[in-house]
Parts: structure tokens; sequence; C-alpha cells
């Protein structure tokens, strides 16, 4: 599990560290997740059960193609409060220290 140490500027951007310690960042939400995948800076996608099948199954195929891992989450709510913030999130990219 990852803990959060501060929010970042803009807020789908949130610098946290993994169990090893190391820095780690989510981006949240389609767009953004989107982006981090197609560009090849995602080494993890988490996805909500309950969010849009139109939008998880485009996230997913993409992934696939891309080599991304997925892990579901149960609720939208469950994957917010996951990446620590306080309002749902559909998905969410984990990515490498961002310099």
């Amino acid at each position: 599990s990852l803990v959060l140490l501060y929010r970042s500027v803009p807020v789908s951007g949130f610098l946290c560290l993994s169990k090893d310690g190391e820095s780690m960042a989510y981006k949240i939400g389609t767009k953004q997740t989107t982006k981090t995948v197609e560009l090849g800076k995602a080494i993890h996608v988490y996805v909500a059960r309950d969010a849009d099948d139109r939008l998880t199954g485009a996230i997913v195929e993409l992934c696939g193609r891309m080599s991304v891992p997925v892990t579901w989450t149960e609720t939208m709510t469950d994957l917010g409060e996951q990446c620590g913030i306080d309002v749902g999130a559909a998905m969410a990219a984990m990515v490498g220290d961002e310099e």
C-alpha cells in the first residue's frame, strides 16, 4: 500500500511512497490515466469496478496493448481514498518519481 506524502499541483498528481520507500505518484482520472499510459509512463493502473464500462473497457484494452498491469478496486470511492483524494475516481495510473 502507498502512503500519501502531500498533494501536488495540479490536483491530479499525488506523490506517494511505495512499501520499499521509493517515491511514486498517481495520475488520477480518465484523461490523465489515458495520457500517462499512452506516453509509456504508467507502471500500473487501478480501475474501479463501478465506473462506466465504456471508460474501463478502453483503458483495460490500452493497458493490454502497452503491457501495463491493471488492478481492479471495488468502487470509485475506494480508489479515490487509495489515491488520497476526497472524491471517487474511475481510474488512476501509478508513475515513477516525477522530477
